[in-house]
């Protein structure tokens, strides 16, 4: 089973909501700025790391979110979120962390998102926010 660890730089961002421009009898979608400055930034990244062939074959996801710590706690909070005994339960979600990241990565690492068969994320703090991504090559029908 082949494993590959990735290190993506910078404040994680959540997968924004779609938005929606009119164009005639057309609806056309489109990342916000955001989200689409965000999955350039990982896509980035994760190319300098990835030096193997695309895989194609069931895929396990591991995704570790370090977001900032606000700068108006005391030092005891601080000390409690960087030790991990306080974790993150502020917006965004762990599923739009999730996407963006994923969805970066299609076409680069993987073929297809839906190659994902299994995943286990996590949101912490740090003083360097970052996101540790694990992908595992599944080989046959593995169960874990």
């Amino acid at each position: 089973m082949k494993e590959f660890i990735f290190l993506i730089n910078g404040e994680p961002v959540p997968q924004g909501r779609p938005r929606f421009v009119s164009r005639g009898k057309f609806v056309q979608t489109y990342d916000p700025k955001k989200s689409k400055d965000y999955k350039k930034l990982v896509k980035q990244q994760v190319k300098a790391q990835f030096h193997d062939e695309i895989l194609s074959g069931a895929l396990n996801v591991e995704l570790k979110v370090y977001r900032p710590i606000q700068k108006s706690i005391t030092k005891k909070e601080r000390a409690l979120r960087l030790s991990g005994a306080h974790r993150p339960v502020i917006k965004g979600d762990i599923d739009n962390y999730f996407k963006a990241v994923t969805d970066a990565c299609t076409g680069l690492v993987w073929v297809d998102d839906a190659q994902i068969v299994s995943t286990k994320s996590k949101k912490y703090y740090s003083d360097q926010p970052h996101v540790v991504l694990t992908v595992r090559e599944l080989e046959g029908d593995l169960v874990e």
